[in-house]
């Protein structure tokens, strides 16, 4: 594994039930530091305080949308680096083109498991 389990790692879902779901697998992964935001401006917030090592954002949120904070993220000096996973529930094409567009890391289409996450958040850290 080519990262740090104790990164500080943001999950960005207004739907509380997708937090839980991904926060467990991420425990199962072994991660311990992971905080939550129910959407792109209330996790752009949380980005200005804190550092993260990676950002796994829901695409479909209000007001922000997961797509919305991906292009304020990548705009901001600071925290332009900072890996961004997306999760949808939709594998529309154009939705990928638009996301890699924009600078997403990876990008995963729900449902998924801890091993589909563990393989998306590794291909991010190989890079």
């Amino acid at each position: 594994m080519a990262f740090d389990l104790s990164m500080p790692v943001l999950v960005v879902d207004d739907y509380n039930t997708m937090i839980r779901i991904i926060r467990n697998l991420l425990k199962q992964l072994g991660f311990v530091d992971i905080d939550d935001a129910a959407d792109g401006s209330a996790a752009l917030a949380k980005m200005k305080e804190k550092k993260y090592g990676l950002v796994i954002s829901d695409w479909n949120m209000e007001p922000m949308t997961g797509y919305e904070l991906l292009k304020e993220v990548r705009a901001d000096p600071g925290l332009q680096k900072t890996p961004f996973i997306m999760v949808t529930a939709e594998s529309k094409t154009e939705n990928v083109i638009a996301a890699k567009k924009a600078g997403v890391n990876n990008y995963i289409v729900k449902p998924f498991n801890a091993q589909t996450l563990k393989t998306k958040i590794e291909a991010v850290f190989a890079e």
